[in-house]
């Protein structure tokens, strides 16, 4: 249960431990049950929703209330990671540039409108769920978020130069763990809309764009970085959370 413990730790501020050592082997592990770790904030965010929605709150606001806990329970280390890669990929000039640029802690044009972005397509998103009475279609948007880290820490995608979280997940996870869980996100998305093929489409949309994002952010950045790892979080749920919402 080392890896679940260490997924938990890293991904959430909820107290608990992971081991003490912390190597590749156990970084692996961890990423191989981040969609476990989605599952949760998922189930988290639209318990809060439900609960908004019972006391007399409006759809739009639980939704976006429900975007504010994912963020804080994560501490808002994927959004950050949108931002710096957004801001990363905006600049001009070699790979080292754009990485020192991810680096500098503040957030420049092209950071701030991706999250205006995201956060407001999560929270529209999330309301129309909720107005429908489909709880289930939004754990399975945040759930997505996470299976799309798994494909991007597959085996081939090397870590950056100077990546720290990076260095740790690159390159740990065997293609068959990845489709694994994607096969796991498409099940429980042909239950959780009224449109068995709707659900399944949304996910590997969400998966294709954040595969898309994270092979372009390899080649630019010249390898894999956490923030990368966060964009894609970001990414995937917002396409997902869209497209469940298409008939809905």
């Amino acid at each position: 249960m080392n890896g679940v413990r260490l997924a938990v730790s890293w991904l959430t501020v909820l107290p608990v431990r992971g081991p003490e050592t912390v190597d590749r082997t156990a970084g692996g592990r961890a990423i191989g049950w981040a969609p476990v770790v989605g599952l949760l904030i998922g189930t988290g965010a639209a318990g809060m929703m439900w609960l908004l929605g019972a006391a007399g709150a409006t759809a739009l606001l639980a939704g976006f209330v429900g975007v504010a806990a994912m963020a804080l329970i994560t501490r808002g280390m994927h959004v950050d990671g949108l931002a710096d890669t957004m801001d990363g990929l905006g600049s001009y000039g070699p790979p080292e540039r754009a990485r020192e640029i991810m680096k500098s802690g503040g957030a420049g044009p092209f950071g701030v409108a991706a999250v205006v972005f995201a956060i407001g397509i999560q929270a529209v998103s999330f309301a129309a769920l909720a107005e429908a009475g489909r709880w289930a279609a939004v754990v399975v948007a945040v759930m997505v978020g996470r299976v799309a880290v798994v494909f991007a820490c597959r085996r081939g995608i090397r870590a950056a130069p100077g990546a720290g979280f990076g260095a740790l997940v690159a390159g740990t996870q065997l293609p068959v763990v990845a489709l694994g869980w994607a096969g796991i996100a498409i099940a429980a998305a042909v239950f959780a809309t009224d449109d068995w093929w709707l659900g399944p489409v949304a996910v590997c949309v969400a998966l294709g764009g954040a595969a898309l994002l994270v092979r372009h952010c390899v080649r630019r950045f010249g390898g894999l970085n956490g923030d990368v790892l966060g964009a894609a979080v970001e990414l995937s749920v917002s396409i997902a959370a869209a497209v469940l919402t298409l008939r809905s």
